[in-house]
């Protein structure tokens, strides 16, 4: 085999052609350009899907237009706690990290303690001690500082309100150039999958909390006998649903094909708990899905082949 796929998410929820300008837009997607082509890069040369997820999302982290890395939100107490999670589907090995601050890359700490710990879960002060030992770079508070995403937790502060960035009426919700969750799925040339997500949670959190991003099977699930899956939207109910791993069971053990079984996990377990989010996955064939039932998601694909130049690629961000 000598085919790629790679797919990637941006956040999924009340975005609208009307509520962006073509600034906004054209920003958007050269950040999802680049993100695809740092995959690229990676898979065109024959590597890893591991890799290429966590290059995909790192381009994202490191753009503040997107609510993960440098565009996280803050907590009610006014920091910043990340969560992210990798699993790669050869041997459903997984790593990821909770409600840590000071980590450029929250997607390369998970990968670190998927590679370098025997755990697959680690929080707070730990996590970042453990990535820091391990020469994931660090970064100081006012790195991760937006005023934007301040004046959001302002408007909502001492409500008792958390906030997701597409939540509001289409018409009155004032407009936003930063939107939600990132992730990246992919399939190799030797047709090995992965897939990872990254966040900043919500606006006006609790601190402490840990959303869906960072736990497999809710957020974020891979294996190469079914499919790779990374999810964006209200994480609670994806927890509740385990729609990254429904995703995959539909596959395996009910013989879904791989677009039928992403559009059930929306429509059927997402949406009868009363959730709102999209998922993209992908199988070792590289056939791909990225359904979601809220108004637009973020999102983007490439396929391709080694040894050769071209890719087909194409981003979008509205139905």
């Amino acid at each position: 085999m000598s085919q790629f796929t790679l797919v990637i998410h941006g956040g999924a929820g009340n975005i609208h052609r009307k509520r962006m300008s073509e600034v906004q837009e054209s920003a958007h997607s050269k950040v999802l350009v680049a993100a695809l082509t740092a995959g690229e890069v990676i898979l065109s040369d024959g590597g890893d899907a591991v890799s290429a997820v966590e290059a995909a999302i790192c381009v994202l982290e490191n753009s503040p237009l997107f609510n993960a890395g440098k565009g996280s939100v803050f907590t009610m107490a006014g920091t910043q706690e990340m969560d992210a999670a990798i699993m790669e589907g050869k041997d459903r090995n997984a790593g990821g990290v909770a409600c840590i601050g000071h980590i450029r890359n929250p997607i390369s700490a998970a990968r670190a303690v998927m590679e370098k710990s025997p755990h697959v879960l680690i929080c707070g002060t730990g996590a970042e001690q453990f990535a820091r030992t391990h020469n994931v770079e660090w970064a100081e508070p006012h790195y991760f500082f937006d005023q934007h995403r301040w004046n959001q937790l302002e408007q909502i502060r001492g409500t008792g309100k958390m906030q997701l960035d597409f939540e509001g009426d289409e018409e009155t919700k004032p407009e936003s150039d930063k939107y939600g969750t990132v992730g990246a799925v992919a399939c190799d040339s030797q047709g090995n999958l992965a897939a990872g997500t990254s966040t900043g949670g919500l606006t006006n959190k609790m601190p402490g909390r840990i959303g869906d991003t960072s736990m497999i099977g809710a957020g974020v699930f891979a294996d190469n006998a079914s499919c790779a899956v990374s999810c964006t939207g209200q994480g609670e109910y994806f927890m509740r649903g385990l729609v990254a791993a429904d995703v995959a069971n539909r596959m395996k053990f009910g013989g879904a094909p791989m677009d039928e079984a992403a559009q059930a996990a929306i429509d059927s377990t997402l949406s009868n708990l009363g959730g709102k989010g999209g998922v993209i996955a992908v199988d070792r064939h590289g056939n791909f899905s990225m359904p979601f039932n809220t108004t637009g998601m973020f999102r983007g694909y490439l396929k391709g082949e080694t040894g050769k130049d071209s890719c087909t690629r194409a981003v979008y961000m509205f139905r």
